[in-house]
């Protein structure tokens, strides 16, 4: 009952706490009745919607966790990376981030001085902004949010927002009264400011990595990155929207919007099943399906739905829908949307502790930690015996850099169904799962030449690069603000992705 009251809420919130204008003065909201009080769990749901409906479907072709079906057309665009501003991929994000989330947040921070609601305020406006450069790079920021004031704000670029919305961060929880209650209602922590702030933390915790690995202030991000993982002061469990049942009406919006098109849109991707496989990963058959006729897990090679029937010596109709596994929608229902999973969490801890510490036995729990939490949340078992496997085990690697490569394959596995924008973004900062040298063609001639979980070029490919490094600017960016930088595509890279 209580989940159906706050999406019921949240829902109504929606259309009532601000019209889509991004240029809207946030000190006039159109539903100037509502309080704070209603509004805060609004702008808590605009980010969770975006991040686990929208961002998570495409996201989940970037990261290469899934392809389009071959009997189904939806989503060939973003199998084959044909996208750019005219595909409209990132408008309704924007728009929802802007106008819905941040002028909320920008709302309850201009009527009230309670120091709990504001620091927790400032904790998603960061976070949403971490989402809008991990996207685009660039963003309006500085001069964004001031309504009929200022119609058409720049754009900053990504390491100016990262820096100011961390510079935010300390500020808001330096003036932080330890006696504040959070006087609105908060359905994704509870109002517990424990939670608020280890969620800050570990926020900090990624974007610094962020920061770190672009060079950017890396001495000093470092010892930043050192004194968090020291003071150990997380959130536990997930922080998650869990307010989605299994009803109508109720439902997890990807769940309800790819079951409302009444097609099979989504197979397993190549990459996934072979990693998933090669390391006997149990975890494998919780959305992934076996083939009917054989009982066996195959995934589709990225981009090659139209091509890779003939590549196997197969007609379409032998093709088809039954030659790779499908995943599994029903899973998803009442699911619910993560912004940080304690899986991810302690995988970043895993590496600093092992790249700035040096502390292997640290770096070792903290690895396990992750695998068996991601485990347990699935309600999959073999945690133990998949620790101890001879390309999973922590001390049967051969070296740091052996123990790094298989904390970031681990966080890209831990992430599927859960964050996918995050997996996709990790990947890119990290570089692994790392691209393939082989074509798909040449992978499905001679299987043996594949590293199992390398990313692989589209077979049909569109995009000026191998892999999706961006999103395109908005359309509505495009038409509404002249100050929108010139247009990019999807092989230039986020300011922080410097490899």
């Amino acid at each position: 009952m209580k989940k159906s009251i706050y999406l019921a809420l949240s829902g109504l919130l929606m259309l009532t706490s601000c019209d889509m204008d991004i240029n809207e003065d946030p000190n006039e909201p159109s539903a100037s009745s509502v309080t704070i009080d209603l509004v805060f769990p609004s702008a808590e749901n605009f980010i969770a919607d975006c991040l686990g409906d929208q961002m998570f479907n495409y996201s989940g072709f970037f990261a290469q966790y899934w392809d389009q079906m071959p009997t189904a057309n939806q989503y060939n665009d973003l199998a084959e990376l044909n996208i750019n501003e005219s595909k409209d991929l990132f408008n309704w994000c924007y728009t929802y981030l802007y106008a819905g989330a941040l002028e909320d947040l920008e709302t309850i921070m201009n009527k009230t001085d309670n120091t709990a609601t504001i620091f927790a305020c400032k904790v998603l406006r960061a976070y949403t902004f971490q989402l809008l450069v991990d996207n685009m790079s660039d963003a309006p920021y500085s001069e964004a949010l001031k309504g009929t004031a200022l119609l058409n704000p720049k754009w900053d670029d990504g390491q100016t927002i990262y820096e100011g919305v961390l510079a935010e961060l300390d500020e808001a929880e330096a003036n932080l009264d330890s006696k504040a209650v959070m006087n609105v209602t908060d359905p994704l922590l509870s109002k517990n400011m424990d939670q608020w702030k280890g969620f800050a933390n570990a926020l900090r915790l990624r974007m610094l990595l962020r920061l770190i690995d672009a060079n950017i202030n890396a001495a000093d991000n470092t010892a930043k990155v050192q004194k968090l993982v020291a003071d150990n002061n997380f959130f536990t469990n997930d922080v998650a929207w869990d307010v989605y049942d299994n009803a109508d009406g109720q439902y997890n919006p990807w769940y309800d919007a790819y079951r409302s098109l009444g097609t099979k849109n989504h197979c397993a991707a190549y990459p996934l099943v072979e990693y998933l496989k090669l390391t006997n990963d149990p975890r494998i058959s919780y959305v992934i399906k076996p083939r009917s006729y054989d009982n066996t897990y195959v995934g589709q090679i990225p981009g090659a739905k139209t091509v890779e029937a003939g590549w196997l010596g197969l007609s379409t109709a032998q093709y088809q829908d039954t030659y790779v596994s499908n995943i599994d929608y029903s899973v998803m229902a009442a699911a619910p949307i993560y912004l940080f999973t304690q899986a991810e969490l302690q995988l970043l801890i895993a590496e600093a502790e092992l790249r700035f510490n040096n502390d292997d036995a640290a770096a070792k729990a903290a690895y396990e930690a992750a695998v068996s939490y991601d485990f347990k949340s699935r309600g999959i078992s073999g945690a133990e015996t998949f620790l101890a496997g001879v390309r999973t085990g922590w001390d049967n690697m051969s070296d740091n850099t052996a123990k790094l490569n298989l904390v970031y394959m681990q966080k890209w596995v831990a992430l599927f169904m859960r964050d996918h924008m995050e997996a996709w973004s990790e990947a890119r900062r990290t570089d692994i799962p790392a691209l393939s040298s082989a074509s798909g063609k040449d992978i499905i001639s001679s299987p043996n030449i594949y590293n199992a979980g390398d990313f692989i070029e589209p077979a049909i490919n569109y995009s000026e690069g191998s892999l999706a490094e961006r999103v395109p600017y908005p359309s509505t960016a495009r038409t509404l603000n002249p100050n929108t930088p010139t247009a990019k595509t999807l092989a230039d890279k986020v300011f922080w992705d410097v490899k």
